[in-house]
């Protein structure tokens, strides 16, 4: 996918969205176990980077300028998928459940872009009203979406880390 021509943050996670639904898409066409690890592990590393720039960066700058609950339904809505992943990228693809496991996640994941960019007041429609720098933040996601692409590329990229909800 071609670089994007503006730093908005919301088109940035955006293009991230619609990079991860093209994998998905691809998956379902995919034939062949070697074939589908290789996509999965594609989109689990990409919903890794993309869970930890929004929980690093966007989310901390929302909160307190967007609804808290659609902050709040979304860190729990990545936990979700983190758990998934980390049981694709430790899982065979010819493991009993696997091809299930990965719809799963690609349907928690259309619910959650659902909610943030395409419902009538998103998260991300909620961000383009707020008072935030919205090229700002998108220059802070880029660069630390470059660092985490790097370290995915060079095998350090950790697992994202589930967030610490209060009780």
């Amino acid at each position: 996918m071609p670089k994007s021509s503006t730093t908005d943050a919301t088109k940035l996670l955006a293009e991230g969205h619609r990079k991860v639904e093209e994998l998905f898409e691809k998956f379902e066409k995919t034939k062949g176990a070697e074939k589908k690890q290789k996509i999965v592990h594609e989109i689990c590393t990409e919903l890794n980077v993309h869970t930890r720039i929004e929980e690093e960066i966007f989310y901390p700058a929302l909160r307190g300028k967007i609804e808290e609950d659609d902050l709040d339904e979304a860190y729990v809505e990545h936990d979700s998928a983190k758990a998934l992943i980390l049981e694709l990228e430790q899982a065979q693809p010819d493991e009993e459940y696997y091809d299930a496991k990965v719809l799963v996640l690609k349907e928690q994941i259309e619910h959650h872009v659902k909610e943030e960019e395409k419902q009538r007041d998103s998260m991300f429609a909620q961000a383009r009203k707020a008072d935030v720098d919205l090229e700002k933040l998108g220059e802070q996601l880029q660069a630390r979406k470059s660092e985490l692409m790097e370290e995915a590329k060079a095998g350090r990229l950790a697992p994202a880390e589930m967030h610490t909800l209060a009780s």
